[in-house]
């Protein structure tokens, strides 16, 4: 049985596209090892696969890459493996060190176009010492896939390297249990908008969704995930005077999650076209809501936009403006047959975009490894 170590920078806890690869993986008889890092708010874990989470002593900037990738890089010299995954940039350089130094195949999974983030495109000198990392190993790389066909065709065009693509699909949502106690606590006889993530960021339209609630009073929204804007959405909720109608969740394990999902009459994505990584980008939650049968309201985001038309499941907004998303809300719901509509195509979509068809090119991709 082959071995597979998987490093990622993250805790594992809500990773969902690193869960739902290493399980197809360890179906496919892999034996599959998962290194993460340990954090205060790390829950326990449940996997049928193993896991290694490391407890640095930094946690975030320049010493926490640096200790991350040090302790990584001694980690994986002593440990069995035969194929080493990294995954994002973040991890790559340990991976292809050892992978050199041990002759052992080297897959890279880019979730996204990581020197593109806004966290680093208003940071010249950081975004560049990335850059310098990624020009000087991907072109060596021979088993590379990523999360759309968009990002896979700027990485084999700009280094020569071909690219597949493995996207970021949910499951088929099995049947969830939805009691009138919690429809009825959720909802309390409105109609209910959520937006949910694991990266609820700046400029990904969480500002303009809260605001636009002043606008909606027989709506009420949820927000759930986590993201450097929660504190800013936290004040702009207090500020509105809109506590009763708008609520701010955390994370939440993916079950629970898909419930509020479920539940919803609209799910939102209202990315902003401000780098070249939300424009191109094709979040989780756009599958979720197809799983979750929730039609959508998306902003005109290439990837996202043509997604949503093609299968006629939702709205595309061309605006940010508080005040227009609200009277575009207010238009869906008042069209009951073109909702109708919808809700009978994301039933057919979702029988399409769901893991347990994803999943088929990924164990073809290892199955067939250079």
């Amino acid at each position: 049985m082959q071995k597979i170590v998987v490093s990622v920078t993250n805790d594992l806890s809500t990773d969902q596209r690193v869960h739902k690869i290493c399980t197809a993986l360890s179906e496919d008889g892999f034996d599959i090892l998962v290194i993460g890092r340990k954090l205060k708010s790390s829950t326990p874990l449940h996997r049928n696969y193993q896991t290694r989470r490391m407890q640095l002593f930094f946690n975030n900037g320049f010493l926490f890459y640096a200790e991350y990738s040090i302790r990584l890089f001694f980690l994986l010299l002593f440990k069995k493996k035969d194929i080493l995954v990294a995954n994002d940039l973040d991890t790559l350089l340990p991976n292809f060190l050892i992978s050199k130094l041990t002759k052992k195949k080297l897959v890279y999974d880019s979730h996204e176009l990581f020197t593109e983030v806004p966290e680093l495109i208003h940071r010249p000198l950081i975004q560049k010492t990335w850059l310098l990392i990624e020009k000087s190993i991907f072109k060596k790389l021979k088993n590379v896939y990523t999360v759309n066909a968009i990002i896979a065709e700027i990485y084999t065009k700009k280094y020569k390297v071909p690219v597949k693509v493995i996207r970021n699909i949910a499951f088929k949502l099995t049947d969830i249990e939805l009691d009138e106690v919690f429809v009825k606590k959720t909802k309390n006889g409105r109609k209910m908008l959520i937006l949910q993530g694991a990266g609820i960021n700046i400029d990904r339209g969480g500002e303009e969704a809260v605001e636009m609630m002043q606008y909606l009073p027989n709506f009420v929204l949820y927000v759930i995930g986590s993201g450097d804007v929660f504190p800013l959405l936290k004040k702009k909720v207090a500020e509105l005077k809109l506590e009763k109608r708008v609520f701010l969740i955390g994370r939440k394990p993916y079950e629970e999650l898909m419930r509020y999902t479920k539940v919803a009459d609209l799910g939102l994505s209202l990315d902003k076209n401000t780098n070249l990584n939300y424009e191109y980008s094709l979040p989780n939650k756009i599958f979720d809501y197809i799983q979750a049968k929730t039609p959508m309201l998306v902003s005109n985001r290439q990837i996202i936009a043509d997604l949503v038309q093609k299968n006629n499941i939702g709205l595309v907004s061309h605006t940010h403006d508080p005040e227009k998303l609200a009277n575009t809300v207010l238009e869906i719901f008042s069209n009951q047959e073109q909702y109708d509509t919808w809700c009978t195509n994301i039933e057919e979509a979702a029988k399409v975009y769901n893991w347990e068809n994803e999943q088929k090119h990924l164990k073809e991709i290892y199955r067939n490894l250079l």
